[in-house]
């Protein structure tokens, strides 16, 4: 049997309370097609839970079971002889006066425990059972979730040559769509607009919930960013455990961003309310808050979350770095129950977790996360906040995912401080009227075929110019690394006009693609926003590129592809180049 950590069987048998509900389900989902698992599903209906299970793929064997955690619940464990025991069911903040039950009754009956708590004070309090899970050779782990388990794990994975760490900062922006759980809404309504402790010029200070802010762009290197989103200062575990591990952090700060924005922000002026002690508390809207949530959403389908770590190096220099992580659709969604199905799977593997009650940001390394975000779209990147002077723009935009980039893309963009490169191009023009007063506008070449072309790469201080000549027809733009809500955006500027790229390297291409564009600094809505199919690319040594814009009133204006510079070893203007990091 699994009653000893330092022992494995063929099968877990875990009991999921709250394992129809929103964490639980997910963890359930996860696991189900695990053979090696056995589920029991629980909860408060067993119906609800039979119905889950049903629903399940197929896999692993699974049972349904009504638990109420406020009842006998070690009759309950005792009868289903599980492994383990996950409490996912909260919200950990309002366990009343014994919030420990299912801990004691764990224990009681000589089971591993783990839960998803997000309660900093509950987390924190495990440790009590420290001594007695030992003489028993038991697991008891706390706070098993992405805050603290992922955001403690990034941190270490960023603070590898830091001679000190001054400040922490982090967040977690879900996507719309995530359908945030009833127990969630629960918590965040109890601590909405009060005081939480947390870890402040180096001492503990207290500060009010969801009205602090800061503003942040979550962009893995190489990966389309999410748009800039406002967190709120939220309660979780990391605002302490965070600092227990770092004893010298000066600053620890987590948010959260849901979206939409407008009732984020709505959200937060009624915390402003309980701040302000007009009323006690938005404990009573919990309902109210959950069902728009879960009902109006609009946006993207996509989430992430960040770490920031600033400090010194061993030299005493100013260093920042911070890790991003990206999850496309419903994926993100999975998250914070991964944890759980990390440790899981280490444990069937023959490398449980040892003995003790702890909380648990320190059971899982990224290394670990790697194993289960695999096969999904979920992506982390890390980036350096403070960038060599010497990098050139793409670099500096693109930071680790540079190296990707073919040889030729990065010797033309990381040329300087100018070259000029030709080739030929292809043109084709939009017919229609609106199409063809744009293209006029913007001074884009005539249709033609074999058109003679060469491009002026000038690099100039804080940004590039672009000038292309296609058979004596020239125009230019200006390219700058972006900021504000062009974050880790790519600029470029005809005139008033700035468009924002994001640049997405694949399969040896360097996609770009639109994410804003404004007028005279003003932002221009993105349903009128010019898109298509542009991108980079090398082949037989030669710098290619497409480029085509659209416009949702004007329809297609114009594409233009070609070739610049074909690159032999007699005669290879590229390598005759000083390269970015001599010029």
């Amino acid at each position: 049997m699994l009653k000893e950590p330092e022992l494995t069987d063929t099968t877990i048998r875990l009991l999921i309370i709250g394992g129809y509900g929103t964490f639980g389900g997910r963890l359930a989902e996860l696991l189900c097609r695990e053979r090696r698992v056995s589920l029991v599903i629980a909860g408060r209906s067993k119906s609800a839970a039979l119905a889950f299970c049903h629903a399940l793929p197929p896999g692993a064997s699974r049972e349904a079971l009504a638990v109420d955690r406020d009842g006998d619940v070690a009759r309950r464990i005792e009868k289903v002889n599980p492994d383990i025991v996950v409490d996912a069911s909260g919200p950990f903040q309002s366990y009343g006066t014994d919030p420990y039950r299912v801990v004691k009754a764990a224990l009681a009956t000589r089971t591993h425990y783990l839960d998803l708590a997000d309660g900093p004070e509950f987390v924190r309090g495990i440790r009590q059972f420290d001594g007695t899970a030992k003489e028993k050779g038991l697991v008891v782990l706390s706070g098993v979730s992405s805050f603290p388990v992922l955001s403690a794990a990034m941190v270490r994975d960023l603070a590898n040559d830091f001679g000190r760490i001054d400040s922490i900062t982090g967040g977690i922006a879900p996507s719309p769509y995530a359908g945030v759980g009833y127990n969630v809404i629960r918590a965040i309504a109890g601590y909405a607009g009060k005081e939480i402790p947390v870890r402040r010029q180096g001492s503990k200070q207290f500060a009010c919930a969801l009205r602090e802010t800061r503003r942040f762009t979550i962009a893995p290197p190489g990966e389309v960013p999410l748009f800039p989103r406002t967190f709120s200062l939220v309660d979780v575990p990391d605002l302490q455990l965070l600092a227990d591990e770092w004893q010298q952090v000066k600053e620890v700060w987590m948010g959260a961003a849901p979206e939409p924005a407008i009732l984020h922000g709505l959200l937060r002026w009624f915390a402003g309310l309980v701040s302000l002690g007009l009323v006690p508390s938005l404990a009573p809207l919990a309902r109210l808050i959950h069902s728009t949530a879960n009902n109006v959403r609009w946006g993207e389908h996509r989430g992430g979350m960040f770490v920031e770590v600033r400090g010194r190096n061993a030299d005493g220099a100013d260093i920042s770095r911070s890790a991003h992580l990206l999850a496309e659709g419903h994926h993100g969604l999975y998250i914070p129950s991964m944890a759980v199905e990390a440790i899981v799977r280490n444990w069937l593997d023959g490398r449980p977790p040892r003995a003790g009650a702890r909380p648990a940001p320190a059971e899982l390394e990224l290394s670990d996360y790697a194993r289960v975000f695999a096969e999904r779209p979920i992506s982390i990147g890390i980036r350096n906040g403070t960038e060599a002077g010497e990098q050139c723009l793409h670099e500096r935009i693109l930071g680790a995912a540079w190296q990707s980039l073919p040889a030729v893309l990065r010797a033309v963009h990381g040329a300087g401080p100018a070259l000029t490169v030709s080739g030929e191009a292809s043109i084709t023009r939009g017919r229609g009227v609106l199409a063809r007063i744009l293209a006029r506008i913007m001074r884009f070449p005539a249709a033609g075929e074999n058109v003679p072309v060469s491009v002026t790469f000038g690099r100039h201080g804080h940004y590039d110019k672009w000038t292309r000549d296609f058979g004596g027809q020239v125009f230019a733009s200006t390219f700058s690394a972006g900021s504000g809500r062009f974050e880790h955006l790519l600029c470029e500027r005809f005139g008033p006009l700035t468009f924002g790229m994001a640049l997405v390297p694949d399969a040896g291409r360097l996609n770009l693609v639109m994410r804003r564009w404004s007028f005279l600094g003003l932002p221009l809505p993105r349903s009128l926003m010019p898109g298509g199919d542009s991108y980079e690319y090398a082949k037989d040594d030669r710098f290619c590129f497409n480029v085509e814009i659209r416009l949702p009133l004007a329809g297609f204006v114009i594409r233009y592809c070609g070739f610049l510079a074909p690159l032999g070893p007699s005669h290879d203007p590229i390598a005759q180049m000083p390269s970015a990091s001599s010029s």
